[in-house]
């Protein structure tokens, strides 16, 4: 039975169901969500939802915030009633949203100055993972704070791992988020391929699966592709949103990445001409408008 009150900040497609598995790994987990109607799975697991950001910090342990980007992050930790106001010395406030790295290294400083701990902690496995708790997590901040803090990872991720000093998850993040687009922009491509060539798409992509181009990507995307399904577990303005931390982190380091300014460019055309909620697979609409003779179409 874990014996630390966690203050969970965020219950979204992706932190409703990780507060749900907090609280079922015996954590008690006060929760608040920036609008109602998310908290039903959290109360049937034992959690409690609560009216203010206040209520949920105070007497907490951990304060986790699983929000979609920095302006979410640094509102609900500046604001007069919010986490650094509120929340006690000696807190660690873990923030596993995907946010800029800058903006991580800019928060752990604010809280530093009223003694709370920091640890940006994004993550990566989608809704997926959020539900079975298998999520990747790759940590950023002190090493003390994050060997405190493995229990709640654990809780939540498979692999877990500490990444360096403050903002060095987000960075790793960023990474993650440019393979992914690459690799969803790839197998999209390779759909229209086979589509034009007149094969079996379906058994086509499971002989690609168990070779060196089978991928995550490919496994978890391939229903989407085949049935045009676009019911979004990632939404395109998301990726859209951390595709732009890349190509601003990519800046910042002075790195060139040719594919990952392709893929932020095709991402935000597909925003641009009204896929922002749909699922990220959508990139596939987009070489179709490039083969207006693809068959069946």
């Amino acid at each position: 039975m874990n014996t630390q009150t966690i203050a969970f900040i965020g219950l979204g497609t992706m932190g409703s169901p990780m507060a749900v598995n907090l609280a079922r790994a015996g954590f008690t987990v006060r929760a608040w969500n920036r609008t109602d109607g998310r908290s039903g799975p959290l109360s049937a697991a034992g959690g409690r939802p609560v009216g203010s950001i206040r209520e949920a910090v105070a007497d907490a342990d951990v304060v986790i915030t699983m929000l979609p980007d920095s302006p979410q992050v640094e509102e609900v930790a500046d604001r007069p009633d919010g986490i650094l106001a509120c929340a006690r010395p000696g807190t660690l406030l873990i923030d596993m949203s995907t946010i800029a790295p800058r903006a991580s290294v800019e928060l752990a400083r604010r809280a530093a100055e009223r003694g709370i701990r920091v640890l940006d902690a994004p993550v990566a496995g989608g809704e997926v993972g959020a539900v079975q708790g298998t999520l990747s997590i790759m940590v950023g901040g002190e090493a003390a704070d994050f060997e405190a803090a493995r229990p709640v990872f654990e809780a939540l991720g498979a692999t877990i791992a500490h990444c360096g000093p403050h903002g060095v998850g987000q960075t790793v993040k960023a990474a993650n988020q440019l393979v992914v687009a690459v690799n969803i922009q790839a197998c999209a491509e390779a759909v229209v391929l086979l589509e034009k060539s007149g094969v079996d798409v379906g058994a086509a992509l499971d002989v690609l699966s168990g070779g060196l181009a089978g991928s995550h990507v490919l496994t978890r995307k391939k229903d989407n592709f085949l049935r045009r399904d676009y019911n979004p577990s990632f939404t395109m303005a998301l990726h859209h949103k951390d595709m732009g931390i890349v190509t601003d982190t990519a800046r910042d380091l002075g790195a060139v990445l040719p594919f990952g300014s392709a893929a932020a460019r095709l991402i935000a055309e597909a925003v641009a001409r009204g896929d922002a909620g749909l699922d990220h697979s959508a990139l596939l609409r987009g070489v179709e408008l490039l083969n207006p003779d693809l068959p069946g179409r």
